[in-house]
């Protein structure tokens, strides 16, 4: 009796699947919706706040002191509510006066931020017909709904320029990091990687992609692998491997990991890709191919031929020819260059390094990277 009701229910399911799947996406809608109002609301609250008692400061109506017994009242009177220690309270006020500075301002006029509405109408709340701040308050950029409160925290705390607080401000909303997440985007230097990598693109690729330079870094930090002073490019594989999820965060969100040693037949030859994965955006395969050892130009051939053999014999026809990327310990830029220039496929040249070590910020593309986001 029961396997027959168990068979009834599953013939159900399967013929109502279409429209319950149509209600749970309904919830899934209204679920993101609803968070995204809190997290706007959040922001909007943190701004205000951060405004009115950054003109309390400055005008000297208010001192150290008269922060810290807000802070006290505050938890007093919202005694199950989270975050408002004096500390935070400042950082509100950093906030505030960093983003209504002028040269914040000019660079978002730089960069044209058109998906984010520049710089939008500040609607101050109001109680019993009264203004709540009784000062002219800056209009906030419409950027900042971007990503949360505490990323913000982290981006005010890691980074020293309007450019680079832009960007990651952007990159987090980009990719829907957390905090951990966003937090080793900045110590990786992340803006430099991948703002910085079309000269290890072939032409090709960017014609092919344009918004590789984008999506692509051209320097990735394995340092959670805790790689041994020697090893082998198995080695590094089978770490990779071992360490994917954080592997796939170093690459980025779009990468799906499809397999390792990935066998290939042409003709009666076996070959193995190291790497495969699939990029969600792109819609296509990439084949990474490791070397432990300095870039070498006969592995770009090597590399060329593996993505003619996925194109060939496993690239479906809904998806764009496939991208290769050789991942190395060192390489001379100037070879890779000419390396690149003679390549007839979408392929590009990593470096991958087993401790951070962060370098110099690029703000050139940056322009091209918000461009990019607007898409």
């Amino acid at each position: 009796m029961k396997k027959v009701e168990q068979t009834e229910g599953a013939t159900s399911l399967m013929k109502y699947k279409e429209e319950f799947e149509t209600v749970c996406s309904i919830i899934a809608t209204h679920r993101k919706r609803v968070i995204r109002v809190v997290n706007n609301e959040s922001m909007s609250m943190v701004w205000e706040v951060g405004g009115y008692v950054s003109h309390k400061l400055k005008t000297s109506v208010w001192g150290d002191g008269v922060v810290r017994q807000l802070s006290d009242y505050i938890r007093t009177k919202y005694p199950a509510a989270r975050g408002w220690s004096y500390r935070t309270l400042y950082k509100m006020v950093q906030l505030y006066d960093t983003y209504t500075t002028a040269s914040f301002s000019a660079l978002i006029e730089k960069t044209d931020m058109t998906k984010y509405g520049d710089i939008v109408p500040f609607e101050t709340a109001q109680i019993d017909g009264k203004l709540i701040v009784p000062f002219e308050m800056a209009q906030i950029p419409n950027v900042l709904f971007a990503t949360g409160w505490t990323n913000h925290q982290i981006i005010l705390n890691r980074c020293k320029s309007d450019t680079e607080r832009l960007f990651y401000m952007l990159y987090a909303g980009k990719e829907h990091l957390e905090n951990k997440e966003l937090l080793r985007t900045i110590k990786t230097d992340t803006i430099n990687s991948l703002l910085g990598g079309k000269d290890a693109q072939s032409e090709v690729m960017t014609k092919t992609y344009p918004t590789s330079p984008l999506l692509f870094k051209d320097k990735l930090y394995l340092e959670m692998l805790g790689l041994p002073l020697e090893y082998k490019e198995s080695k590094l594989r089978k770490e990779i491997i071992a360490h994917m999820k954080d592997f796939i965060l170093e690459l980025g969100k779009d990468f799906l990991f499809i397999d390792d040693e990935h066998r290939v037949t042409v003709g009666s030859k076996t070959f193995k890709v190291d790497l495969l994965f699939y990029h969600r955006l792109l819609q296509c395969m990439i084949a990474i191919e490791l070397k432990t050892t300095e870039f070498h130009p006969k592995d770009l051939g090597q590399l060329e031929f593996y993505l003619e053999a996925l194109d060939q014999e496993e690239r479906r026809s809904n998806e764009n020819p496939s991208i290769g990327i050789i991942l190395c310990k060192e390489a001379d830029m100037e070879v890779v260059r000419y390396a690149l220039n003679r390549s007839m496929s979408p392929t590009m040249v990593a470096l991958y390094k087993e401790q951070l070590q962060v370098g110099s910020v690029i703000q050139r593309s940056l322009v091209e990277f918000c461009k990019f986001l607007k898409k």
